[in-house]
């Protein structure tokens, strides 16, 4: 616990670290990866060289600094941190690593600005924030361990069989090499999964694109062309070989209630929308499905979304835009008239999954159109980031 001398130097230095913690973020992984390289494995280059994950980092420390004070919220807040760190499998003794690298980036930025009693105190902050994240994501261990065909830590799965969805998506089933029952998952969320790849350890999320069933998962992965695991999953893995899996996590779940839903994706963002789909038609609902592609070559999931329609004609509507050609209902891009004419009447959710600006123009648009920020769900394929950020 923070004396409160520590509490006043955290208050009255926050500013300034803060209009330094872009600077620090990005001094700290380099200097994290320097002195501990096992741990490069945990991050997406990509997301490195994009910023992606310093922004998220320094976006994660602001908020816990601003609402600490009230618990309730601060958790609420790193739930998103919490459901990465499940899916990647962080343990206490990767806490002080971060920490120490943490406090000498800030130490690099400040300099003789950060005094000793300055130092102390924002290591205790940073000790009472890592505290909280162990017991929360601890919490989420035993949860998803106690449950049938639960578990803690990695367990290997095995290729059962592929689909090509579309040009550039693929589905991989996997199913448990112990041949044990596995555990259900909620609609919408992902799956951290480890490859190693040319002696080289890589860590990765994939959302889950089916329901459970108890018996096997199913991802869905884009092919990119500088993604070395994607890249790896399409063009080296086949069926019957394994690789390593840990527990399912994410927020993207459908909320109760009986109201309609709107669910837009664009591209790879179909995979968590068609589960939400299926489990919201299971309950009864009705169901506007629209989804965006490049054009019929990359629209995934077609026939799948048919046959729903078929067993559901009176509850869902399905939409298909494409940027080209004249295979689908409308030919374009996705925009606010479109979402106009397909929204809802009566005070619907709306969940809508894609690229960063495509989610941007989405939440926009629905936030004109009168949809109140609770109604509206989206998730990063990667760090977690503010919407509004292009």
């Amino acid at each position: 616990m923070l004396t409160s001398q520590q509490e006043q130097l955290i208050e009255a230095t926050a500013p300034v670290v803060a209009e330094h913690l872009d600077a620090i973020t990005q001094h700290f992984y380099p200097l994290m990866f320097k002195r501990y390289p096992d741990v490069a494995s945990l991050f997406n280059e990509a997301h490195q060289q994009s910023g992606a994950q310093q922004r998220a980092l320094a976006g994660a420390v602001l908020a816990y600094v601003q609402l600490r004070q009230d618990p309730a919220r601060a958790r609420g807040v790193l739930a998103t941190v919490v459901e990465k760190h499940v899916s990647l499998g962080i343990q206490p003794d990767q806490y002080p690593i971060v920490g120490e690298c943490l406090m000498a980036a800030i130490g690099e930025e400040l300099g003789d600005a950060l005094t000793p009693e300055i130092a102390e105190a924002w290591a205790a902050l940073y000790e009472e924030l890592a505290g909280l994240l162990i017991e929360l994501e601890d919490r989420r261990y035993q949860a998803f361990a106690l449950k049938p065909g639960g578990w803690r830590g990695l367990r290997r799965f095995r290729i059962a069989a592929t689909r090509q969805e579309s040009a550039m998506i693929r589905s991989f089933v996997l199913e448990p090499e112990d041949e044990g029952p596995v555990a259900d998952h909620e609609p919408g969320q992902y799956i951290g999964v480890r490859l190693g790849i040319e002696g080289e350890t890589l860590y990765r999320h994939y959302s889950l694109s089916d329901l459970p069933n108890g018996r096997t998962y199913r991802i869905s992965i884009k092919r990119e062309p500088e993604g070395r695991a994607s890249r790896y999953f399409h063009d080296v893995l086949n069926v019957g070989d394994s690789v390593d899996l840990l527990p399912p996590a994410g927020e993207l779940t459908l909320q109760g209630g009986n109201e309609p839903l709107l669910l837009i994706s664009g591209g790879v963002g179909q995979t968590p929308i068609l589960p939400l789909a299926r489990q919201a038609l299971a309950e009864g609902r009705q169901v506007v499905y629209l989804h965006a592609a490049i054009d019929a070559e990359h629209h995934a999931f077609r026939q799948e979304v048919a046959a729903m329609r078929e067993v559901h004609p009176s509850k869902l509507k399905v939409v298909a835009i494409h940027e080209h050609g004249d295979d689908a209902d409308h030919c374009g891009r996705l925009d606010r008239e479109l979402l106009r004419h397909y929204l809802p009447a009566s005070n619907p959710r709306c969940y809508f999954v894609g690229p960063q600006g495509f989610m941007s123009a989405v939440n926009q648009a629905l936030a004109e159109l009168g949809v109140e920020e609770d109604r509206r769900h989206f998730e990063h394929f990667g760090p977690s980031r503010p919407i509004e950020a292009a």
